[in-house]
């Protein structure tokens, strides 16, 4: 029986890198069936609003969701829809792996590395208003069950992955209640797992260790501002967004999407790299068990990766978002 999954194809060029990772994992698997949903502007113009019910419904009915990147449009709807989301469905683990692959310009070789981001609260809860007519406040929520639920997560992942140390990045010594017990429930969730390496850096100094050495890292776990920051700045070490992809993960339902902007300034143009789009995929097929179609995937991107000849525009080539995924699936076998 066919897994049905909910597909987003998003704005921009979403429409593009979207279809094109679908083509790819349809090419993969024969056990997925697609539910094809809108959100951002393209559900705007078609219902009026940023995210329909129709596809609310069919992500509590489905459980998976492959999602592109969307637009919130200024001063409409919801603050980000990204967020929205996450908060509807209580998608409380964000997952960004930070991979190096051979053929790809970047400051290191051979990074590996992923990021797990508490992804409901801290100042994303959006709880802010004017105190005065000249100054803003924003409040920071931070809570024990949400804290110990997201370090528990990396640790888990961290054994599932084979990896030997979680490190908790934190702002203890000034944010003494809010970041102080992140830290405190990191501390007694790792008393659970003795076989794990555990450590906890300031994220300031995070900052700078994971220029200086990213290999010294396997699994971060952040609060949500910290963790957002931080996995775009890993995503630098790498050859940048275009090659990072994410994961959104609940209790029973789960969003993967490419973490780059949906760059309406070349959408239609074929020349969108949907690298991002296919990792995200791949991370998806291993979410529901597809291990080895994400292998073979993950095998094949590699492949077309190596040749700097068959790169699209943005990572040093000159090929075409639809050649580049023909050449990924003419070397997936």
């Amino acid at each position: 029986m066919k897994r049905k999954i909910t597909l987003i194809p998003g704005d921009g060029i979403g429409l593009e890198i979207m279809y094109a990772a679908k083509e790819i994992i349809d090419a993969a698997t024969n056990n997925i069936e697609w539910e094809e949903v809108r959100a951002g502007n393209t559900a705007f113009e078609k219902y009026g609003v940023l995210i329909p019910e129709v596809t609310l419904k069919s992500i509590e009915k489905n459980k998976i969701a492959l999602k592109g990147p969307i637009t919130t449009p200024v001063g409409k709807g919801f603050r980000s829809i990204n967020v929205e989301l996450r908060q509807r469905f209580n998608l409380y683990a964000n997952i960004r792996p930070v991979k190096s692959y051979e053929g790809i310009d970047s400051l290191y070789k051979n990074v590996d590395l992923v990021i797990v981001r508490e992804n409901t609260e801290d100042l994303y809860k959006g709880i802010e208003h004017m105190v005065t007519p000249d100054a803003a406040e924003s409040i920071k929520i931070i809570t024990k069950d949400a804290s110990e639920k997201i370090v528990d997560y990396a640790f888990r992942l961290a054994l599932k992955e084979k990896r030997t140390k979680v490190t908790l990045t934190h702002k203890a010594n000034i944010m003494k209640l809010t970041d102080g017990l992140f830290l405190e429930s990191g501390r007694r969730i790792a008393a659970k797992y003795p076989n794990v390496k555990f450590e906890d850096v300031i994220v300031d100094a995070m900052s700078m260790k994971l220029i200086m050495n990213p290999h010294d890292y396997q699994v971060i776990v952040a609060p949500n501002l910290y963790g957002d920051i931080l996995s775009d700045m890993a995503s630098g070490l790498i050859g940048g967004l275009g090659m990072a992809p994410s994961a959104n993960i609940g209790e029973d339902i789960a969003i993967f999407e490419p973490v780059h902007g949906s760059a309406p300034d070349i959408a239609g143009k074929n020349i969108a790299n949907p690298t991002s789009a296919i990792l995200t995929g791949i991370l998806m097929l291993k979410y529901i068990g597809e291990e080895r179609a994400a292998l073979n995937v993950e095998n094949a991107l590699k492949t077309v990766l190596k040749n700097k000849e068959k790169h699209t525009k943005d990572i040093g080539g000159s090929l075409t978002t639809s050649k580049f995924k023909n050449e990924v699936l003419h070397n997936l076998s």
